[in-house]
């Protein structure tokens, strides 16, 4: 019989000949972008050359008494540009909008279901289908004559729920960078991320989650810095996009400074923004209507809004 030790000179031939398909199959060459977290061969989102980090688990938070509102806005206040603002709650649900400011200023262009207006012009009108809890008073109004002292107390406990929420996605362990910092064209599993340099960016093009058949699937976006949405500069807005079960109650950013979320008004923006030092959505002047299927709670800066509706998911 003929066997492969009949014939000692092939050996080496065949040896190389097999460890070079090995090598082609394992992408040796250097491979291509990894569509998921936005590596190539030479690097990984964790920074890792030639391997894919799997991020860690992601754990929804209670956002306690905070949940039932559209905007939070800390301790500095709200303020709406536009005539196309609505808050509003998923499923026909009313949402809420808040803060412990106390200037009368602090609160601009909204009015609530209680008849309760906050300096609203023929040019600045935002509609909150429910209520708005301040610790100041409004321009006119059952709320005009002086501040509500139940009204402040529940703001006061929403801003104790936001900051516990905070703290508990900081707590979070740490996962891959995706994309170096930028999330556009991307596809993201469910988990932790975290930017290795400080800010998350989404510009260039849309981000996709995808939470391959689990609607329990749970995203958290770490960052010490800034969130930036839309782009290259001012124009150019970019979008979340749910995949297969996704949804926007389980997605998180938690954002050390500020959040700017597409300055050129449209697209639509997931999920609920944590945010240290305040959140804005589009720019004045804009007519384009931006969608924020979410929550924009801010711990200390003010919460601006042009032309957005936000759709509040229920918990």
């Amino acid at each position: 019989m003929n066997t492969f030790n009949n014939y000692p000179a092939a050996r080496p031939w065949l040896m190389a000949l097999l460890l070079s398909a090995f090598a082609a199959g394992c992408g040796g060459g250097g491979g291509g972008r990894d569509p998921v977290l936005g590596t190539d061969g030479a690097g990984s989102a964790g920074g890792t050359s030639g391997i894919t980090v799997i991020p860690p688990t992601a754990t929804a938070v209670s956002l306690g008494s905070a949940s039932r509102f559209g905007i939070f806005g800390g301790s500095a206040g709200m303020t709406n540009t536009g005539v196309q603002t609505v808050i509003t709650g998923s499923g026909g649900n009313t949402a809420d909008i808040g803060t412990t400011a106390t200037g009368t200023s602090s609160v601009t262009g909204f009015h609530d279901s209680a008849g309760d207006f906050y300096t609203e012009t023929g040019a600045n009108v935002g509609n909150v289908t429910g209520n708005i809890y301040t610790c100041t008073h409004s321009t006119t109004g059952p709320t005009s004559a002086g501040v509500n002292a139940v009204s402040c107390t529940v703001a006061t406990n929403a801003l104790a729920d936001t900051l516990a929420a905070y703290n508990a996605l900081v707590a979070q362990p740490a996962g891959p960078n995706p994309g170096a910092g930028n999330l556009a064209n991307l596809t993201l599993t469910p988990g932790t991320y975290t930017a290795a340099a400080g800010s998350f960016k989404i510009e260039g093009g849309d981000l996709t989650l995808d939470a391959q058949g689990n609607a329990n699937a749970v995203w958290v976006f770490q960052m010490a810095t800034t969130l930036t949405v839309g782009g290259p500069g001012a124009a150019f807005p970019q979008s979340i996009i749910l995949a297969n079960g996704a949804l926007a109650k389980n997605v998180y950013w938690q954002v050390g400074s500020a959040a700017t979320i597409n300055a050129a008004g449209g697209g639509t923006m997931v999920g609920t923004i944590i945010s240290q030092a305040g959140i804005a959505f589009s720019t004045a002047g804009n007519a384009a209507i931006m969608t924020l299927n979410g929550r924009a709670l801010s711990l200390g800066a003010s919460v601006t809004l042009v032309n957005t509706v936000i759709n509040v998911p229920a918990p």
